[in-house]
């Protein structure tokens, strides 16, 4: 294969240079010797388990493998570094913010707080870590991906999304807590006519392993589009698992077929709570239009019905695969997705009994507290979770041809990911990261992530001109989108319909 071939090239010419040097002149073993070096160089590479790029690629894959601080923390090595943040803070001073530390820090809390998801009308609820894994399906990741994510879940206590794929054997594997995420495609409780299959999925929602059940209304890489899976990765197995043709490329529909409004969607997300036997149920989506969100959130007050969880997702996000053009064009960044539903469920009342999850570009300690103070109560990740299995952003996801081993359905190259290795560094990476927010939020003098305020997160917004977050957005008080919305809310909530999106 052609990832092997600089490793044949040369031991072929570090062979044919110990020839020469017996059989021309001794002076070829200056040749001969660092072929020889390169060559035991190269046999280490593919024998070793430890890295999955040098594993697929012996000796190439050194010209590129990262030193990414991901990488660093989820090996163990001291994450220090020295001289300061290396630059930038001044000079993209528009978009620069930090968080505000106490002149009376306290004590870093000993063991990370868990929030707690599932309102009243959930009877199983379940403890959440402050960063997860986040939507990422079996089919865009390799099978030995999805289990050592999961094994890595199962020994730090978080959970695992399990992404619209379905639920594979290789998600329930691992012993983790999983997020099971239902799609417009419906994969995992697919009826033979693509639509949702109730029977099927409550029968898969009723495992052990299954804490939460999401629904996927959009996602940040591509809004308003189903998702894509290349025919290339379609393999046998997939194909089973989503029901579909072998090697055929999976386009997931736009919107789902069980409801068409926002009544109709917080009506079928109680049933999903039904049928799953009273474990929390949510929705995952890209905010577009802040008018659209209210409207579902006055069919909850109608109905008197709410989700446990809202997972936001913002435009940031990445994907494997999207349809060109749509990926950072389309739907709100993470912040002001976040702070929109954040505000509408606290107009409405409702913000008590509903928590909120943040997922896109999570990757650091500071990213988690930012969050947290922008009004989540939890986060997700996964381009960091990724870069601690190994993937090195070689952009090849939606080709197959993964290097790491990552997302790829090439048994040849996914085998170079050892399981074990990459489940403990992903242990150790949500770990250290979750470490690193609680010591923030120590040092910023609270404990619990309810204590953490939007004026505790600051903004550099010109030269000389710093904001704190309470001023630079409007918050509402709770109910008050109820008693008489503010003139900036008034236009969008009283268009907001319960029975229509549009």
């Amino acid at each position: 294969m052609r990832r092997f071939l600089p490793l044949l090239l040369v031991w072929v010419l570090a062979a044919g240079a110990a020839v020469a040097s017996f059989v021309v002149s001794p002076r070829w073993w200056l040749a001969a010797g660092p072929m020889l070096a390169a060559a035991c160089l190269g046999g280490r590479d593919l024998l070793q388990r430890r890295r999955p790029v040098l594993r697929n690629h012996p000796l190439a894959g050194r010209l590129r493998y990262p030193t990414q601080k991901v990488r660093v923390r989820s090996e163990g090595a001291d994450a220090r570094q020295p001289f300061g943040d290396g630059g930038g803070t001044y000079g993209g001073y528009r978009t620069y913010e930090w968080l505000v530390p106490s002149l009376r820090p306290v004590e870093a809390a000993g063991e990370p707080p868990l929030v707690r998801v599932g309102g009243p009308d959930c009877s199983q609820p379940c403890d959440m870590a402050l960063l997860n894994v986040s939507a990422m399906s079996f089919g865009a990741l390799s099978s030995r991906a999805v289990l050592a994510l999961n094994r890595g879940a199962a020994l730090g206590r978080f959970a695992q999304d399990t992404g619209e794929g379905g639920l594979s054997e290789h998600h329930l594997r691992g012993g983790g807590d999983l997020v099971w995420e239902i799609g417009t495609g419906y994969f995992g409780c697919r009826g033979a006519d693509g639509g949702f299959d109730a029977r099927e999925f409550a029968d898969k929602a009723a495992l052990p392993e299954v804490r939460c059940v999401s629904l996927k209304l959009s996602q940040g890489a591509a809004p308003g589009s189903g998702g894509v899976l290349p025919g290339v990765k379609v393999s046998a197995e997939v194909a089973r698992e989503r029901k579909v043709p072998v090697g055929e490329t999976v386009v997931s529909p736009p919107l789902h077929r069980v409801f068409s409004t926002p009544r109709e969607l917080v009506l079928f997300l109680a049933r999903l709570r039904e049928l799953a036997g009273g474990k929390p149920t949510g929705f995952k989506l890209c905010v577009g239009s802040r008018q659209e969100f209210l409207a579902v959130c006055r069919a909850m007050v109608a109905e008197g019905v709410a989700p446990d969880f809202v997972v936001v997702d913002g435009s940031e996000g990445g994907t494997g695969a999207a349809p060109s053009g749509l990926a950072g064009s389309l739907g709100m960044p993470l912040t002001e997705g976040l702070i929109t539903v954040h505000n509408a469920l606290v107009g409405v009342g409702l913000r008590d009994r509903v928590r909120i999850g943040a997922s896109g570009r999570v990757a650091t300690g500071s990213d988690i507290v930012r969050r947290l103070a922008q009004g989540a109560d939890y986060t997700n990740a996964a381009r960091s979770m990724m870069r601690a299995l190994g993937c090195v952003g070689a952009g090849r996801c939606h080709t197959g041809a993964c290097p790491a081993g990552v997302a790829t359905q090439d048994p040849l190259r996914a085998r170079a990911l050892n399981v074990a290795d990459g489940a403990r560094r992903v242990r150790r990476h949500q770990e250290e990261t979750v470490r690193d927010a609680v010591r923030i939020m120590a040092a910023m003098g609270v404990r619990e992530p309810a204590e953490l305020t939007p004026g505790q997160l600051v903004r550099r917004t010109g030269a000389g001109t710093v904001r704190s977050y309470a001023e630079l957005y409007e918050w509402l008080a709770p109910g008050e989108l109820l008693a008489g919305p503010p003139p900036s809310w008034e236009t969008d909530w009283k268009a907001a319909d319960p029975d229509s999106f549009r």
